[in-house]
C-alpha cells in the first residue's frame, strides 16, 4: 500500500539508536510517504530537527511534554520555547504539548502543567502553526483551553465520544494511534471520527499493535483494522488520512 502517513512518531528516541536506519527503510518500503516526528523537550527537539534535515520525508514538530515538567525551572521552559520560536521556519507544528493527569495527582503540579501549556498555546498562536496536543485524562480541559485556535490536532486521542464530537465540530483533527488494534474504546472512536478529520499515527516506539517496540511501518495495522471497522477500502482510508495530514500540516 502506498501513500501512507504516520502523523506522529518519535524516531529520535533511544529505542531506535541501534537500528534507526533500518526502521526508516522498513517504513519507506511499507509505503509510508511521510512521517511527522514530534519532539517533547529541548534534547528531542534538537534531534527531531536533525532527523528532518537528513530526510525530506520526515517533517518536524517541536514541543514540550507535560510529563517531567517538575524537573524544569521557568528558565528551562523559556529555553525550550525560545528554541521552538527560533526554528519556526523549519517546523510544521508546535507540540506535542498539553496536559497529563494520569499519574500527576498533586494539584500544584497540575497547575504548573496548565501554566506551561498556556504558554505553548500562545506560541502556536503567534507562529500560526498547528498545535499538537497530548491530553491524557484531560481531553475536555485541554479542548477548553484551545477552542479559539484555528489549527489543532489531538494526538493519540483516548477521550470519550462526546469530547471527540466537540473537537471535530470545532474543525480540529483527531489522531488515532496503533493502540486501536488492541483497544475496544479506541475502536469505538475510530468508527465515528468524521473521515475528513481523521489522522492515523503510531506514536512509536510506544503503543505497538504487536509485541515489543512500535515503529512507523506498523501504521499499516491501523489502516487495515480501521478500514474494516468503517467498512471501507484500506487504500481509500490511506488516501483520506494522507490528505488530512497534508492539509493540517501545510504539506
Amino acid at each position: 500500500m502506498q501513500g501512507l502517513v504516520d502523523s506522529h512518531c518519535h524516531l529520535d528516541f533511544k529505542h531506535f539508536d541501534k537500528d534507526r536506519a533500518e526502521v526508516i527503510e522498513r517504513a519507506r518500503s511499507s509505503g509510508i510517504e511521510l512521517m511527522i516526528n514530534s519532539g517533547v523537550d529541548l534534547a528531542t527537539n534538537r534531534k527531531t530537527l536533525e532527523l528532518a534535515r537528513n530526510h525530506d520525508f520526515i517533517r518536524p514538530t517541536l514541543g514540550l511534554s507535560p510529563n517531567g515538567l517538575e524537573r524544569l525551572k521557568p528558565a528551562d521552559v523559556k529555553m525550550v520555547l525560545d528554541h521552538i520560536q527560533e526554528h519556526a521556519g523549519e517546523i510544521v507544528g508546535v507540540g506535542e504539548a498539553g496536559l497529563d493527569y494520569y499519574r500527576c495527582l498533586e494539584p500544584s503540579l497540575r497547575r504548573r502543567q496548565v501554566e506551561v501549556f498556556s504558554q505553548v498555546i500562545e506560541l502556536a498562536r503567534s507562529l500560526d502553526l498547528p498545535l499538537i496536543i497530548h491530553a491524557r485524562d484531560t481531553e475536555e480541559e485541554a479542548f477548553g483551553m484551545v477552542k479559539d485556535l484555528d489549527k489543532v490536532v489531538f494526538h493519540c486521542y483516548s477521550g470519550n465520544l462526546d469530547t471527540m464530537k466537540k473537537i471535530v465540530d470545532r474543525g480540529f483533527y483527531v489522531s488515532i494511534a496503533t493502540v486501536v488494534c488492541r483497544s475496544v474504546p479506541h475502536q469505538a472512536v475510530a468508527r465515528q471520527v468524521p473521515l475528513e478529520r481523521l489522522l492515523i499515527e503510531t506514536d512509536s516506539p510506544f503503543l505497538s499493535p504487536r509485541r515489543g517496540r512500535n515503529e512507523p511501518s506498523f501504521v499499516l495495522d491501523s489502516v487495515r483494522l480501521i478500514s474494516r471497522l468503517r467498512s471501507m477500502d484500506p487504500a481509500e482510508l490511506a488516501r483520506a488520512t494522507r490528505e488530512n495530514a497534508r492539509r493540517i500540516f501545510g504539506l
